[in-house]
């Protein structure tokens, strides 16, 4: 047995209430949606600068543990 009931003035806004409600829930619904790819993709170039700062103090280290490059022509002769 349904219940049927006349519209009311008040039913109106009720109406009207609730579509913003809808409207701004959709909003933010995208809003988090594009917020969350943002967060993904800052943190993959974070991960890839973490990678690449990793490769640069590792290329230094081994190059400080290397002797210093000198040349020939730095050399002084032993009969000097």
């Amino acid at each position: 047995m349904s219940v049927d009931r006349d519209a009311g003035p008040g039913d109106d806004a009720m109406e009207r209430r609730l579509a913003e409600i809808e409207a701004k829930l959709a909003l933010n619904e995208d809003l988090v949606e594009a917020l969350n790819r943002s967060v993904f993709r800052q943190q993959q170039v974070i991960e890839a600068l973490q990678i690449e700062l990793r490769a640069l103090r590792e290329r230094q280290a081994s190059s400080e543990a290397d002797p210093p490059f000198r040349s020939l022509r730095d050399e002084i002769p032993p009969h000097y």
